[in-house]
């Protein structure tokens, strides 16, 4: 019995031992992976899910793919936000940049989220789904509130200097000196931080204090109508400022517009001086045997200023099919006249014609007429240029001619105008672009001519529709017809020493060519590339623009030109001439 027993405990221990072998790499292997799962381990188990669903006589299939589940869910990473930008160049970055953004709000909102939990109050999730991390750009279109802790200081700032006037009044030194200082704390830190990420942690602290501070105040002064009126009053003073400093802009604005900048200055000084220095015979332009012949395409600037009828003739030129019957008739003073003519004489627009007259050759003008719109309403800056009102005595000044295109010297041509010769003027004097149709542009009359004349209000709708200037088709004969220089005379002296209309020859014009005007077709003119607006003009529509205006102040061959509309400009400027180098004008 003895040996057949001994050889069974050790026919047992050996398939203990082979068990135990056996077993003990995978209950060493579950242990560790148990307590220490590293990603590696995990990415393991993921990508060897399918060879332990194969397995199924180990385990159940359901409890695997609870196991694969699991494990899944565990090395899940966040997928990352990508804010694409125009700027194609700036990709990388700006996935590496939103990646890091959108990776530090999930700590933010894990944290958040621990935070309440450990709480384990109903305040401590209200306040993490009320407060978004900073810096998170949501699906909706909500923008976070970044700079709350700022304008918080701003309001306390406010405040404070409300219950300093009170305190200043009473006995309550200790009070005011500590609002004082209050004061004195968070403008330092305000001074030195736009925004709540610049804060330092002390700021909060100081924000603290003076919360503090502020309910000391409203307890010893509980007055909430003397408060009330205090801050009204402190808010109108801000207000009478911010329009003080409105009207001050305004002005210096439009001096800026209207002074002459050096350069061309010292284009008009040299381009006189090679005039002057040439003889009488080679002074003159040529081709002014087409200047009356009344079948071309005659085309209107009147200007002062050279580079600007520069662009007018080299973008129409440019853009025309027909360069041989273009006639283009320029109108300036007398003392621009000798520099106009020699930039026209060094720089011949090609086939075209270029007619150059000054206004002092026009003796049927009024003896006064340089004056006259100088004096009505002197304080203006803008348009009260003589030449600006000239253009009311087209028929006139071309006596010979039936059509004329009127530009202002503010405008670029696009494409070619000569359609616009075959457009039906049914009867009337002038074709103007319809701006009724676009409700953000459209303007009403009486936002620039003063109803309260009876003369006014008895001929005119105020309610009428308001159209531009800029590129405008006249049929003189029509004009003869209507006599509408009389009423511009008339009008001229209606509104001789009152304020019926605003500064310039825009609402003049309104009223001389009432129920006078053709609409044509938005495209033809473009207008507002001079102005700062809200609404910008995009690049698509000055694409299909057949001319684009300029209006405004920022003219662009100012300064103060808006940089994103200027090169439209410059690419009809040779900004290498000889005198434009010279003169130091540069794109």
């Amino acid at each position: 019995m003895r040996p057949s027993l001994r050889r069974s405990t050790i026919s047992i221990l050996l398939l203990a031992l082979l068990c135990l072998c056996a077993t003990a790499p995978i209950v060493l292997i579950s242990f560790s992976w148990q307590f220490s799962p590293s990603l590696e381990q995990k990415e393991f188990i993921g990508g060897a899910s399918g060879i332990l669903q194969n397995i199924s006589h180990w385990q159940s299939s359901d409890h695997l793919k609870s196991i694969e589940q699991k494990v899944n869910v565990e090395i899940k990473e966040p997928k990352e936000v990508v804010y694409q930008d125009e700027d194609k160049s700036s990709d990388k970055d700006e996935r590496n940049s939103s990646s890091e953004n959108f990776r530090a709000s999930v700590l933010a909102n894990v944290s958040s989220t621990s935070l309440s939990r450990r709480s384990g109050g109903e305040m401590g999730v209200q306040e993490y789904n009320a407060t978004p991390a900073a810096g998170v750009m949501h699906s909706s279109n909500t923008r976070p509130v970044i700079d709350e802790k700022i304008r918080c200081m701003e309001d306390q700032v406010i405040t404070a200097r409300a219950f300093l006037h009170f305190t200043q009044s009473s006995s309550n030194s200790q009070l005011m000196r500590e609002l004082k200082l209050r004061i004195k704390e968070i403008e330092r830190v305000l001074s030195q931080a736009s925004k709540d990420s610049d804060l330092h942690r002390s700021a909060l602290q100081k924000m603290k204090a003076m919360e503090d501070t502020l309910y000391k105040a409203k307890k010893a002064y509980p007055d909430c109508s003397a408060m009330a009126s205090k801050l009204r009053a402190m808010s109108y003073n801000t207000e009478e400022q911010l329009k003080a400093q409105i009207n001050q802009v305004s002005y210096l604005t439009q001096l800026a517009s209207r002074t002459f900048p050096k350069g061309l200055h010292c284009l008009s000084m040299q381009l006189t001086t090679e005039y002057f220095a040439l003889s009488p015979e080679k002074r003159m332009l040529p081709n002014s045997h087409k200047y009356q012949t009344s079948d071309l395409y005659h085309y209107a600037v009147f200007s002062d200023n050279i580079l600007a009828c520069a662009v007018v003739v080299n973008s129409t030129i440019a853009n025309s099919m027909e360069q041989d019957r273009i006639v283009f008739h320029v109108v300036t003073d007398a003392l621009n006249f000798p520099s106009m003519v020699m930039w026209f004489l060094m720089n011949p627009p090609g086939k075209a014609t270029i007619q150059v007259q000054s206004m002092n050759e026009f003796k049927w003008l009024p003896s006064n007429y340089g004056l006259m719109f100088r004096q009505h309403r002197a304080s203006e800056l803008s348009y009260t240029s003589p030449l600006n009102h000239l253009h009311f005595y087209l028929p006139k000044i071309f006596s010979s001619l039936d059509k004329i295109l009127l530009l202002d010297h503010d405008v670029v041509v696009q494409k070619d105008l000569r359609r616009l010769w075959s457009v039906n003027m049914r009867g009337k004097v002038i074709g103007v672009v319809d701006r009724c149709k676009k409700e953000i542009s459209s303007q009403q009359l009486e936002t620039i001519v003063d109803f309260s004349d009876s003369t006014i209000s008895k001929s005119f709708d105020p309610k009428a529709c308001v159209w531009a200037f800029g590129m405008n088709m006249f049929d003189l004969g029509a004009w003869r017809r209507e006599d509408l220089t009389q009423v511009f005379d008339k009008l001229l002296q209606l509104g001789k020493g009152k304020k019926l209309w605003k500064a310039g020859s825009f609402g003049l014009g309104q009223l001389v060519f009432y129920n006078q005007t053709v609409m044509v077709d938005g495209r033809w003119h473009l207008a507002g590339l001079g102005r700062d607006s809200s609404m910008p003009v995009s690049h698509q529509d000055i694409k299909k623009a057949a001319v684009i205006h300029y209006s405004g102040l920022m003219k662009p061959w100012l300064e103060i030109a808006i940089p994103k509309y200027r090169p439209y400009w410059n690419k009809f400027l040779h900004y290498k001439h000889p005198l434009l180098q010279q003169c130091n004008i540069h794109p």
